[in-house]
């Protein structure tokens, strides 16, 4: 069995000067970075949590994890196939709960895309079961404990 590590810097950007004296005296404002990716992510917590809604928080993160591995083993899989997607872009939605002290996790992420395919209309059955192995393959499907949802929309469409 292969294994694969995966490192991910994270740099905590909010002291404003007292550090962590009080809750309400610090941003949730942060960076996630790599040593050899270009661009840094904005981070900070869901604005329910004191965070900065124009910045990414973990969930949503999270959330584009499960979104993102899907398609590219979806990607994948209609490449191996002879099926030709010219766009997919998914609405992927999390639901949270939180408890009565503060902790919580997640309980569903439903997965909504959109793809467009160039191909003859026979491939659209199989474009939608192409899915149904991408959700058995996603590494980070197979890695939560709770369902992952798939309700995806083909279009065929004609090739330029």
């Amino acid at each position: 069995m292969k294994k694969h590590q995966y490192q991910i810097n994270i740099e905590w950007t909010g002291n404003l000067g007292e550090g962590t004296k009080g809750y309400r005296s610090y941003e949730r404002s942060h960076e996630i970075f790599s040593e050899h990716k270009e661009v840094k992510i904005l981070g900070s917590a869901d604005p329910s949590f004191k965070g900065d809604s124009s910045k990414y928080n973990p969930e949503e993160l999270f959330v584009s994890t499960l979104s993102s591995c899907h398609m590219l083993w979806y990607l994948h899989l209609c490449a191996e196939k002879g099926i030709n997607i010219i766009s997919y872009v998914d609405t992927a939605t999390g639901i949270m709960e939180e408890f009565e002290n503060g902790s919580g996790r997640f309980i569903a992420v439903t997965l909504s895309p959109k793809i467009k395919i160039g191909n003859h209309p026979d491939y659209e059955k199989e474009a939608i079961a192409l899915h149904h192995k991408a959700h058995e393959l996603c590494f980070i499907a197979n890695s939560v404990n709770f369902e992952v949802k798939v309700r995806a929309e083909i279009f065929c469409v004609e090739q330029m």
